[in-house]
């Protein structure tokens, strides 16, 4: 009874990266960096994506390290949320 009452909910992606803006309300950009491989030539690239995550409190300031995790849409382009700080900027 209780397997079928209780879905099991898929693992929500979670990235760690810089606040890069601060200036939205409720919002902050994440910029979370990745290393990746060239397909042909092997060299490691630095790869950057930018991710809008919603930050309730507005805590967030730019240059600090956030955890954030994938969720529903809360907004056009934003659907990932900050966990929580990991290191304040200084």
């Amino acid at each position: 009874m209780t397997e079928t009452t209780t879905q099991e909910r898929s693992a929500r992606k979670i990235r760690e990266g810089l606040v890069v803006s601060d200036k939205m309300d409720k919002t902050a950009v994440v910029a979370v960096e990745r290393l990746k491989r060239h397909p042909l030539y092997g060299r490691v690239q630095r790869v950057t994506k930018r991710f809008k995550a919603h930050d309730e409190p507005n805590d967030c300031k730019v240059g600090d390290r956030v955890r954030i995790m994938e969720t529903r849409p809360i907004s056009r382009d934003k659907n990932w949320r900050v966990l929580e700080i990991v290191e304040r900027a200084k």
